[in-house]
C-alpha cells in the first residue's frame, strides 16, 4: 500500500500537466486510442526527462519503498491513461 501511495505522490506533481493534455486531445483528436499513443510517449519522455536531469533526486523517495523506475512509471501510465479514457468518452458524449 505504501508503494501505491509513494507512485501516486510522484504522479501529483504531473496531474495538472495532464489534465491539460487530455483537454488538448479532447479538442483536437477526442479518439481513444489516440490519446492512449500520445500518453505513452508523454510517459516514456517524462521518463527520460526524470532520469536525465536533477529531477531523478525525486525518484529517491519511491526507491527507498522498494518501487522501481519501470514500476513507478508503469503504475503512473496506467492511472493516467484510465482518467484519460474517461475524460475522453466524457466529452465524446457532450460533443
Amino acid at each position: 500500500m505504501q508503494q501505491l501511495l509513494s507512485t501516486l505522490a510522484f504522479y501529483r506533481a504531473f496531474i495538472i500537466w495532464s489534465l491539460i493534455i487530455n483537454i488538448a486531445i479532447a479538442i483536437v483528436y477526442p479518439f481513444v486510442f489516440t490519446a492512449i499513443v500520445i500518453k505513452l510517449l508523454l510517459t516514456v519522455f517524462v521518463w527520460h526527462l526524470v532520469n536525465e536531469t536533477n529531477a531523478k533526486r525525486k525518484l529517491m523517495f519511491c526507491k527507498s519503498l522498494g518501487v522501481s523506475t519501470l514500476k513507478l512509471f508503469s503504475i503512473l501510465f496506467l492511472v493516467d491513461i484510465l482518467l484519460t479514457v474517461v475524460f475522453v468518452i466524457v466529452i465524446k458524449e457532450f460533443i
